[in-house]
C-alpha cells in the first residue's frame, strides 16, 4: 500500500540511499543538489529544516511509501495562506518505481493532505511540457492547464519552457482572517 509520511529523522539514511541511488535520474528533470548534500549530516539538516517549515506553516515535505520502502517524495512548498491559501506541489518517483502509479496515488494523497488537513484552496505545479507523464499524473488527479512559461527554467546550460497547472480543492474551507 502507498502512503505518504512527513519526514523524520529516523528516515535519514534511507533517504540518503534513495537519493545516490536516483541522483542521474533526478538530475535529468532537475537541478543538481550541492555535492556536500549526499552525506548523512546533510540529510539529518534538511529534515530538520523540513520540520521547521512545516512549523512555520511554509511548506509541508512527504515521503512515498510502499510498505515502509521509499519510492518518492512529494512537497507542497511556497505556502501562501492569506487571501490565497496555496501552495506548489513538487514530487519524484525513484527511476525503478516510475510507471507503476505511485507518482498518481501520491499526488491524490497529497491533495487530500492540502484539502482535509491543511485547508489549503489551490495547488499549483509547473512541468516541462516534455514531461508527459508527469502531465498525465496532474491530469489525471484534476489539474488543469492555465499557461505556459517560456524560457523559465535553464537546467544544463539549456532553456525550458514550463507549463503551469492549477487544481481548486472543492469543500476546502478555513476562517476568515
Amino acid at each position: 500500500m502507498v502512503q505518504i509520511h512527513p519526514l523524520i529523522l529516523d528516515d535519514a539514511e534511507p533517504l540518503l540511499q534513495f537519493e545516490l541511488q536516483n541522483r542521474a535520474y533526478f538530475e535529468h528533470w532537475i537541478n543538481a543538489r550541492d555535492t556536500g548534500f549526499y552525506n548523512i549530516d546533510s540529510v539529518k539538516a534538511a529534515i530538520e529544516t523540513a520540520q521547521k517549515e512545516t512549523r512555520d506553516d511554509k511548506a509541508y515535505q512527504f515521503l512515498v511509501k510502499r510498505d515502509e520502502e521509499i519510492v518518492g517524495r512529494i512537497n507542497l512548498t511556497g505556502v501562501e495562506r492569506r487571501y490565497y491559501n496555496k501552495a506548489m506541489l513538487g514530487y519524484r518517483i525513484g527511476e525503478q518505481f516510475a510507471g507503476h502509479g505511485y507518482a498518481s496515488k501520491a499526488v491524490e494523497l497529497a491533495l487530500q493532505t492540502a484539502r482535509a488537513d491543511l485547508k489549503l484552496w489551490r495547488v499549483e505545479a509547473t512541468v516541462r511540457p516534455e514531461n508527459q507523464a508527469s502531465t498525465r499524473v496532474l491530469e489525471r488527479n484534476g489539474f488543469v492547464a492555465y499557461g505556459r512559461a517560456t524560457r523559465s527554467m535553464r537546467l544544463h546550460g539549456v532553456w525550458y519552457d514550463l507549463l503551469h497547472f492549477e487544481r481548486h480543492l472543492d469543500g476546502a474551507t478555513v476562517e476568515a482572517d
